[in-house]
């Protein structure tokens, strides 16, 4: 099973309850392979929710052996620094610092901070000084929002 059909699987049963599946890692890590998920609610997520959350996927998981290898399962929150990836969180946090950083090099720089303004016809846009850049979505290899900028750049 890839992570994506771990997540085709997870995502019903995630929302179900009341959650949202911000991030799924599944890697080998060592000799072991992590399954690596990053959940958040309306109103935040506490370490009871992950615990709740833990179990839940864990029994949907075991449930007919759906993934045949032995793994590590993590649920945590997504954190202050978290991921931007699906086409809500666009809109979401459009007004907040982000660190992006690209596959290939624009202009020989693949990574960037600025303020996200947005997703349109594939592309995302950032407000870099007082530039604002379009990148590729599919050029993008992660955008997290910028827990440490203490900036908010004005319109």
């Amino acid at each position: 099973m890839d992570a994506k059909e771990i997540e085709a699987l997870l995502n019903p049963l995630i929302e179900q309850e009341g959650g949202e599946l911000v991030d799924l890692q599944w890697r080998k890590e060592g000799s072991s392979w992590v399954l690596r998920l990053f959940l958040d609610k309306p109103n935040g997520i506490t370490l009871d929710d992950c615990a709740y959350f833990s179990d839940r996927v864990s029994a949907t998981l075991d449930e007919g052996d759906k993934i045949s290898k032995s793994y590590v399962l993590e649920v945590s929150s997504p954190g202050l620094d978290r991921v931007i990836k699906k086409d809500k969180d666009f809109e979401r946090f459009a007004g907040k610092p982000v660190k992006l950083r690209l596959k290939l090099p624009d202009n020989g720089q693949r990574k960037f901070s600025g303020v996200l303004k947005g997703l349109s016809e594939g592309k995302v846009s950032i407000q870099v000084e007082k530039d604002v850049k379009a990148f590729a979505r599919e050029n993008i290899d992660e955008l997290r929002l910028d827990d440490s900028a203490a900036f908010e750049l004005e319109d």
